[in-house]
């Protein structure tokens, strides 16, 4: 049956199915620190993930077959799990006590002030900024957020603040309950960066999105606080369905704005250079002044929260460079959206002004797989020199697409010596696509 954990501090053995996801892995970290002892079943096990369940000693056990199933007081059953996995139907058969991840973390963090950060781009992003941020003021920020970020040891934090800082995503919650992860976190208060078009496999349209978005603007108390940027016709479009809690348009006349031709972000009579920041790009810049509003909201200085973003250390796979030597850059980000997409191109040709950029963009989101974005997708990368498209789903919507990673490598191998730049845009396992072409590039 699902259940309820109502007193949160009954010590319990808890066992997570899909537990080397980013969500449900920083769940657990959360549960060890609360005293829970934890283990999980996932497909399998790898880095940093699995790296880091080991060090909290955590019992992974490979597959889902019933027999491996531990006995334990909760299970709790992630969204890549339905119905027909042994594991599943057993504690259903049994009627064993079981919940959703997203449930689970909502009754923990109730008691916090909680800021949940939401939107098709940009939480993660966001997420880690505010919480170095805070970091910085000396507050002990609890997270959860989806990505990896070298300003902190693990994915998530219990903290000893009243803040908690979650990555709010849309996605369904479980097999059993499909609606979004973050209507479970009740915020305190609610980021917006920006709503699109995603998940053609749950939604099948943009009202369904917006429904499931106005369905947690219910949920935030009337003095709490909806943040979102000026010029969003999706965003408008959801707070005229009604919000009741007070909202922050960003870009407006009274509040934070953001100056890319001049180069600078105005905060009422203060002025901070962008160039003193060590990130590209109008989409990460955004990021910066929703994190620096978020907290001048919770009373930090802007000038504090500025000094603090000039020191970030940022997020893996977000514009990260993993190989570069003498005349070869090779740059990893994890742009899978049209909007993403282009807004990673411009930074790069930005960044990269006098080098031949090419890309290399892998389908891998069920969205883009699928080819629901169109030709808007192909149209995204057309400011690079070249783009080879990477799709390994059987589901090439185009002839020019690749659904092989070896033949990739052929044709860029005939070109590796007149590029500057390769630019590798995945959603999934960027490793297997970067690896090769690093080795490639030391080889030639």
């Amino acid at each position: 049956m699902v259940t309820n954990v109502t007193d949160k501090y009954l010590k319990m053995k808890i066992h997570i199915l899909g537990i080397c996801g980013t969500f449900m892995g920083g769940l657990a970290q959360i549960l060890v620190e609360k005293g829970h002892t934890v283990s999980g079943s996932d497909k399998q096990f790898y880095p940093p993930m699995s790296d880091q369940l080991d060090s909290l000693g955590v019992e992974m056990i490979k597959g889902y077959e019933e027999s491996s199933l531990p006995s334990a007081d909760l299970y709790v059953i992630g969204n890549a799990l339905s119905r027909g996995n042994p594991c599943v139907e057993y504690i259903l058969n049994q009627k064993l006590d079981y919940t959703s991840g997203p449930k689970m973390l909502g009754e923990i963090i109730r008691d916090r002030k909680v800021i949940a950060v939401s939107g098709t781009h940009g939480k993660t992003s966001t997420s880690f900024l505010i919480c170095e941020i805070f970091q910085a003021q000396g507050i002990d920020v609890g997270f959860l957020v989806g990505g990896v970020s070298d300003a902190f040891k693990n994915s998530a934090c219990l903290g000893s603040s009243e803040f908690f800082v979650i990555e709010a995503d849309e996605y369904d919650s479980a097999f059993f309950d499909k609606r979004s992860k973050f209507i479970h976190y009740h915020p305190d208060t609610l980021i917006i960066n920006n709503i699109e078009f995603d998940h053609a496999d749950i939604f099948d349209d943009l009202s369904d999105i917006l429904k499931q978005f106005h369905h947690v603007i219910r949920t935030v108390p009337s003095n709490g606080n909806v943040l979102f940027h000026d010029g969003d016709e999706n965003i408008i479009d959801l707070i005229e369905m009604g919000c009741w809690s007070n909202t922050h348009k960003l870009g407006g006349e009274d509040n934070l704005k953001l100056s890319i031709e001049e180069g600078i972000i105005h905060f009422n009579d203060q002025q901070f250079d962008v160039n003193d920041l060590p990130m590209y790009g109008r989409h990460n810049l955004n990021n910066v002044v929703m994190a620096m509003y978020t907290s001048f909201l919770y009373g930090v200085d802007p000038q504090k929260s500025f000094s603090a973003l000039t020191n970030s250390k940022g997020v893996k796979r977000r514009f990260e460079t993993v190989f570069k030597n003498s005349d070869k850059i090779v740059i990893d980000d994890f742009a899978h959206h049209p909007t993403a997409i282009s807004f990673t191109v411009q930074a790069a040709k930005n960044h990269f002004s006098d080098k031949k950029i090419v890309g290399i963009i892998e389908l891998a989101s069920n969205t883009m797989s699928r080819g629901h974005h169109g030709g808007e997708l192909y149209d995204s990368a057309a400011g690079l020199e070249q783009v080879y498209w990477l799709n390994l789903s059987s589901k090439k919507n185009q002839n020019f697409e690749y659904d092989s990673i070896n033949l990739l490598l052929e044709d860029l191998k005939k070109d590796i010596n007149n590029i500057d730049v390769i630019l590798i845009m995945s959603n999934k396992d960027s490793k297997k696509i970067s690896e090769p072409i690093i080795d490639l590039i030391k080889n030639k």
